[in-house]
């Protein structure tokens, strides 16, 4: 079984749009079209069984929109796909939107630093962090740079590292091996730490032998599969992490296993 644990997908009628301007703004390509159908389509060509959607708000005002549509998602796709919900730091209510959030059956939530222009330490992410722990949220983040926002790093990991040690949680997750262009400070800040780390988007940029390098330090368990679908192709992701050649239970445990356990799911 494989989980792909970071993707993201927008409502058919903004998509062409939405991933224009992204690949205007990062100078890159899309593998999909990022709708719901090129996913799916994308899945089964890589051999992927289930995708975690994770929707990102840029704005306090989408709050309820993202939460419908990914309620239709969960609702319409539950064997394939599981979206997370979004959260914006600005929130003036932001407990009650995570008490809603967490009464509709979401597993998690997406934050993203750069997008939303907040600081990983500002105390805005901090509440809501140690909210999630309290309602048993994950809590999955941007962290290093971003592409399209290279002058500025909203998550690095010596101020991640800060937040871990304040409030300690135990469903954290760092997207791009915990800081996307920053694998030395990963190294040194994080790995080995009680926090998840996922694959989105590495495939391209990080050489195997530091990916290597921090999982000599960082427990297996705490590793999750992702492509960053629609910005990396799926099935290359897919086969970049077996080219590793990896024991067959961390591989195992990459692709599925640690996923499954965070999320509390059930599956072959």
């Amino acid at each position: 079984m494989i989980i792909d644990f970071h993707t993201h997908i927008f409502p058919d009628r903004i998509a062409a749009h939405a991933v224009s301007r992204l690949e205007q703004e990062g100078n890159i390509v899309a593998a999909t079209d990022g709708t719901i159908t090129s996913l799916l389509s994308s899945m089964d060509k890589a051999g992927v069984n289930m995708s975690v959607i994770l929707p990102v708000a840029t704005k306090p005002a989408q709050f309820m929109n993202i939460q419908s549509f990914a309620e239709s998602i969960n609702e319409q796709y539950s064997d394939r796909l599981m979206s997370f919900g979004g959260i914006h730091p600005d929130s003036a209510n932001y407990r009650k939107q995570m008490n809603l959030i967490a009464d509709l059956g979401f597993k998690g939530i997406k934050i993203h630093p750069d997008y939303q222009g907040v600081r990983i330490d500002d105390i805005r992410y901090l509440r809501i962090i140690e909210y999630a722990c309290e309602l048993g949220l994950v809590v999955i983040t941007h962290a290093g740079i971003d592409i399209s926002m290279k002058n500025s790093v909203y998550c690095p990991p010596d101020k991640m590292r800060k937040v871990l040690d304040e409030l300690k949680p135990d469903k954290m997750v760092l997207a791009h091996m915990g800081g996307w262009g920053m694998w030395d400070e990963v190294y040194e800040y994080l790995a080995g730490e009680n926090v998840f780390l996922d694959t989105a988007f590495i495939y391209d940029t990080m050489k195997k032998e530091q990916f290597l390098k921090i999982l000599e330090k960082h427990d297996p368990k705490k590793i999750l599969f992702g492509s960053d679908s629609p910005w990396s192709d799926m099935k290359k992701a897919v086969n970049w992490i077996k080219s590793l050649s990896l024991p067959q239970s961390v591989e195992e445990a990459i692709f599925s296993g640690n996923a499954k356990q965070l999320l509390g799911i059930d599956g072959t």
